[in-house]
């Protein structure tokens, strides 16, 4: 703890009194500090960042936690859109399961190719910068940076779901059970990347173990002939209105489209591992492509597990239970609860057993809340990267005590709690608003890797290389068509039902990174040195110093002592006549310290401060332009907020004006008052300093 030291026995009872005063805040500051290191831990030094490099095992289920979540979801959505046409469309959902494995089969091949071209960490906004350019880099990252608080949003939303489906005192309050999660995964992220991974490990595992042993029993159980059907299979699946016919004419096969695109969310997460390369241990390309490769080949076991079990046990799974369910020739009502896909079947797969639904109800929830963990990682090193580009402010570029970018972690945190609030943490609403963006950079990163692999042939000489490098083209080619197809139906289907609000957040984001990089651009061009350096280091004719004046006492003293330490050419103190009595009496003080300085008073008849201070000093910048101006301010150091109120607000108004006018130089002189002793805890540690005292 801060030391605080009372003084001799002899103190006065002022000086006790700011001795507590100082002990107190003492107290308080380490508190806050104990608190802080408690819960982010000691900070990390530098050169200690290689540390927190994760290997293949931690790399896992750190980036890709949110794609192996989403066959919490995506099966379901594909269920729910598809029951829209009653009980003979849903029995093609396993066919529809197999068109988004042949997407995300592809799409995992070609970020394969990504992480070796491009392993910065970069991933689809360098991918796309290099090759297509800086708007479609920026075009990427709008894209990426949505996708990002978008996916938060709805695995953290999704699993707020499950844990109301499961404790039913949460029911209506989603919302904030929600936002209070969001709050903990940024707080588990702001200790480090690495040991975010190891918090995380353990339950993605146990989540992979459970959907796992779930299919496994479920497919052994449907060959033997004794797997039960769900307790949903026995209502009655109404169509709503114009798909009494099912799946026939031009509204059916845009239904399957629809369910096809709300498949496809199972393709989420995939890009982040391209851009986390730099977070992997040596070698790093190399393990995140392997790592890229056991999530492709999870998720595709996962989904299609799920939706055979889904076909076999009958389960029906609808939008409105109220309208679409009917049992014994009646609707179900409006209190019937619908349980998600998984619940459903692991209560029918594991019958009697009931431990292993609960496990597997609680680690699909939890799993769900991991998955923001996934974008925790992604978000802060794409906002990194284009910081440094000046896309973004530079505060995101840097890192926090624990090597993280705290910055970065906190933003991504605060904009999903405003979507979690405004949607009211309803997946049905958000999920029409996700996966827009990540198939926007999926496929201008898969035409960016067409054109690098094309670049790169015309140059490279050896004929084993040429032939891979064509290979890797037709790979990136065909992936490129397969996303842009996607893209196109995820458009169609889902504009009108909520992804025009992603597109507009897309065009509103890449509006303000332009607009921070012009900013920045013309700041950079600004404080150039330009074309002659010497011109910039070219001296004032003259120093014209003014010492403002308002009454005749210690600050304005040390203010005076500061300004003729400076030895500028001219040196005058100047003060505002507001009252004649007032300026009378200094006037008689001035002279009587026969200080040797002259004092001139500038006349105010409607009884302003600044307006005449900053005319003067206009008037001398307007008759010596080549004159540098420094007026120096006595300023009182207060303890307390309120302090700040009854002082300093001239000066304050003061310079905030001065600092508008070009060659003016503002020098504050401090004068710190007994309230302020103690504040920093300096004062204490140079009491304890070699050669001083207690």
């Amino acid at each position: 703890m801060t030391k605080c030291t009372t003084g001799d026995a002899t103190a006065s009872a002022s000086l006790r009194a700011r001795a507590v005063q100082c002990l107190a805040w003492s107290i308080v500051s380490d508190l806050a500090d104990a608190a802080k290191r408690l819960l982010l831990g000691r900070p990390v030094r530098s050169e200690h960042l290689g540390h927190t490099l994760l290997p293949k095992r931690i790399a896992l289920p750190v980036f890709a936690s949110d794609a192996l979540s989403s066959v919490a979801y995506a099966p379901d959505e594909i269920l729910l859109t598809l029951s829209i046409a009653g009980l003979a469309a849903v029995s093609i959902s396993p066919w529809v399961g197999l068109a988004v494995v042949a997407v995300l089969a592809t799409v995992v091949a070609s970020y394969r190719q990504n992480v070796h071209a491009y392993p910065s960490g970069g991933g689809d906004y360098e991918v796309s910068t290099v090759n297509l350019g800086p708007t479609a880099g920026v075009t990427v990252a709008s894209a990426l940076l949505v996708d990002y608080i978008l996916t938060v949003a709805v695995s953290i939303s999704s699993g707020a779901q499950y844990a109301a489906a499961a404790i039913p005192a949460l029911r209506g309050h989603e919302a904030l059970f929600a936002i209070s999660l969001v709050v903990i995964i940024a707080m588990i992220n702001l200790r480090g990347v690495k040991e975010s991974g190891t918090a995380f490990a353990i339950p993605t595992y146990l989540f992979m173990f459970a959907i796992g042993s779930m299919a496994v029993v479920g497919v052994v159980r449907h060959f033997l002939g004794n797997l039960p059907m769900a307790s949903s299979s026995s209502y009655q699946m109404l169509a709503e209105p114009g798909f009494e016919q099912g799946l026939m004419g031009i509204a059916g096969g845009f239904l399957v489209l629809r369910a096809f695109a709300s498949g496809c969310a199972a393709l989420t997460g995939v890009e982040a591992i391209s851009n986390g390369v730099p977070a992997f241990r040596k070698p790093k390309s190399r393990n995140a492509a392997t790592t890229l490769l056991m999530l492709g080949g999870l998720s595709v076991g996962m989904v299609m597990s799920i939706l055979l079990l889904a076909r076999w046990t009958g389960i029906h799974f609808v939008e409105i239970p109220a309208e679409q369910l009917m049992v014994d020739g009646r609707s179900v009502g409006p209190d019937f609860v619908q349980d998600p896909v998984i619940a459903q079947l692991s209560h029918t797969v594991f019958g009697s057993f009931s431990p292993a639904f609960y496990l597997i109800a609680a680690l699909t929830g939890l799993i769900l809340v991991l998955a923001a963990n996934t974008a925790f990682n992604g978000f802060p090193v794409l906002g990194s990267i284009l910081a440094k580009d000046g896309y973004l402010p530079r505060q995101l570029h840097t890192r926090g005590d624990r090597l993280a970018f705290s910055n970065g972690i906190l933003t991504l945190a605060i904009a999903a709690i405003v979507l979690i609030w405004a949607f009211d943490a309803q997946v049905t609403r958000l999920i029409q608003l996700y996966i827009v963006g990540v198939f926007v950079s999926f496929t201008l990163s898969q035409l960016g890797m067409v054109r690098h692999w094309t670049r790169h042939l015309k140059t490279e000489p050896e004929a084993d290389v040429r032939s891979r490098m064509r290979r890797s083209r037709v790979i990136n080619a065909f992936g490129f068509m397969m996303t842009a197809t996607v893209l196109v139906v995820v458009l169609i289907t889902k504009f009108t039902r909520g992804a025009w609000i992603a597109i507009l957040a897309m065009i509103c984001v890449f509006v303000l990174m332009k607009s921070i990089r012009r900013h920045y651009d013309l700041v950079r061009r600004e404080l150039a040195l330009g074309p002659d350096p010497d011109a910039a280091k070219a001296l004032p004719s003259r120093v014209h110093a003014i010492v403002l004046v308002s009454h005749v006492h210690r600050p304005t003293m040390r203010a005076l002592a500061y300004a003729r330490a400076s030895r500028p050419q001219v040196l005058e103190a100047v003060s505002v006549g507001v009252d004649p009595d007032d300026v009378a009496r200094l006037r008689t003080e001035w002279e009587s310290l026969a200080l040797p300085v002259p004092l001139k008073v500038l006349d105010s008849p409607f009884r302003e401060i600044t307006r005449p201070i900053l005319t003067y000093v206009r008037s001398i910048r307007r008759d010596s332009p080549r004159d540098l101006v420094v007026v120096y301010i006595p300023e009182y150091v207060v303890g307390h907020w309120w302090e700040q109120l009854l002082h300093n607000q001239s000066a304050l108004r003061l310079k905030g004006r001065l600092l508008f006018t070009p060659g003016v130089v503002v020098a504050s002189v401090p004068w710190q008052l007994a309230s302020s002793e103690g504040q920093t805890g300096l004062e204490d540690r140079l009491r304890g300093a070699p050669g001083r005292g207690y």
